[in-house]
This record gives C-alpha cells, sequence and structure tokens, in this order.
C-alpha cells in the first residue's frame, strides 16, 4: 500500500512513520509512507494557500489550486512507478470535522485499497470545489475541532496500516481487536499468575482452550453490556447469547436502583 499525505507540516509526521509499527512496516515494504508539503505548489510569489472567503466572514479559506495540483503531481508520479498500480484510482480522502465518523470498519473498508492520500487542512476551512471534485470521502475523528488534519491523519493512516498482513507481529491481533468482532476486546492478563494478591483467572490457566474462548467470548459480552451497550444492537449473537445479555441487563438495572 502507498499511503501520500498532503499538508502543510511535513515534519509532524517523521517520527510517526519513521517508528514502532509503522517504521518496521515501511522497512519490511509492506507499506510505503509519504508526506508532501502542498505549499510547494502554490503558484504566487509569496506561497499562499488560502485565501480570504467570498462573501465575508472570518478566517480564512484553503486554496483548490496548490491541492489539485498536489494530487495530480502524485498521481503522477505513481503512474511512474508503476502503470499497473496506477491503474486503480486512489481514495482521495479530506481530514474533516463534517466528514463521516472514523470507525474500524472504515479502517478495514480502507485497507483494501492500493493507494490512500489524506490531505489535512487548517485555517478556516477547504475551498467547497476540493470536495466537490477532488476528494473521495471524508473522515472525522470525532465530534471535537483540532488545529489541523495532521494528527487526526496520523490516527487514521496507524489503525488502517496495522491492518495490512505482516505489520503486526501476531497476526491474530488485529482480527480480535475491540470493534472488529462487534464487541469489545475482552481482559487480558500475563506473568505472574498472581501479583500484590491479585490472581489471574483460573480458567486461563487451565490449559482448556474450549474453557478458555468460552470465558473470553462471556467476557466480551459483559464488557460490552457494561461499556458500550449500543454496540449489543449491531452484534452477531446468538439467540442464547441474547437471552443471557437481556437477564444480565435486568440484574444491573436492579443492583443501580
Amino acid at each position: 500500500m502507498r499511503v501520500d499525505v498532503l499538508t502543510l507540516f511535513p515534519e509532524m509526521f517523521e517520527g510517526v512513520f519513521g517508528t514502532s509499527i509503522l517504521g518496521k512496516a515501511q522497512t519490511k515494504g509492506l507499506v510505503s509512507l509519504n508526506a508532501v508539503n502542498f505549499r510547494n505548489y502554490a503558484t504566487n510569489k509569496h506561497n499562499t494557500v488560502d485565501d480570504t472567503p467570498y462573501g465575508g466572514g472570518g478566517g480564512m479559506v484553503l486554496k483548490p489550486d496548490p491541492i489539485f495540483a498536489a494530487v495530480e503531481d502524485v498521481l503522477e508520479k505513481r503512474s511512474k512507478e508503476s502503470a499497473a498500480a496506477a491503474a486503480k484510482p486512489p481514495r482521495i480522502i479530506l481530514m474533516c470535522p463534517q466528514g463521516e465518523t472514523f470507525t474500524q470498519k472504515k479502517a478495514e473498508e480502507l485497507v483494501q485499497e492500493d493507494h490512500l492520500i489524506f490531505i489535512c487542512g487548517h485555517y478556516e476551512g477547504y475551498d467547497e470545489r476540493i470536495r466537490e471534485f477532488l476528494v473521495t470521502d471524508e473522515i472525522s475523528i470525532g465530534d471535537y475541532v483540532l488545529t489541523g488534519g495532521e494528527l487526526p491523519a496520523m490516527v487514521a493512516i496507524d489503525s488502517v496500516a496495522r491492518l495490512i498482513p505482516g505489520v503486526l507481529g501476531n497476526e491474530t491481533s488485529a482480527v480480535t481487536d475491540s470493534f472488529s468482532t462487534g464487541l469489545l476486546e475482552y481482559p487480558h492478563y500475563t506473568r505472574p499468575p498472581e501479583f500484590r494478591g491479585m490472581k489471574v483467572p483460573d480458567v486461563l490457566l487451565s490449559g482448556h482452550h474450549l474453557n478458555i474462548d468460552a470465558w473470553r467470548r462471556e467476557q466480551s459480552l459483559i464488557r460490552t453490556l457494561e461499556r458500550r451497550p449500543d454496540m449489543l444492537d449491531t452484534a452477531e449473537l446468538t439467540e442464547k447469547e441474547r437471552i443471557w445479555l437481556d437477564k444480565l441487563r435486568s440484574e444491573m438495572e436492579r443492583t443501580s436502583e
């Protein structure tokens, strides 16, 4: 996978792209991560990429010409590197508070792509022509506003990249993550078996894998009911699990009264 990020602050991505899991993924050749300064595509002598909005109002708006030019240059370079790879259009993603909320499901969708381009904005917003005629997706990481799109892009890229086969050391890790199964993940324990009087559940020390799987499933259900009950509406549950959850929910409600 190739990931290009259009930003005014490419230096923000140096540590993120060069260390930990993402750094190792690049070393292995599993993903190519590139930060592109779209100020380099400004066409005036002052290299400005923003201007005042038509109709008045506060703030500055990102101009369309530098961003269109930057995307076109990235695509041209991609086509020279690999004609086959360039044959499939990239997903061009605008990081924006107005976009759809980023989820694990969206990450699983984007990891199927060969090429992703993220656009990180600043100032008051984007010229609307960028939304209408350039991007394929608009993504937000939550109902709050940051100073720019760089941090949200880092979040999305990390979430997607870890799903690429070979990026994580344990290939089952991404499959059993919270949200991937429709439930929150079960509790984890490691050595020592007892720490300051706090013990690891006996079932995890039993070596009985069917019992361990059953315990983990039950714990995922309990944790989801307690912390994110809304997820249970769309989770794939057996009829037996639904009945058990209804009883557990009733018990919790009686306890809280």
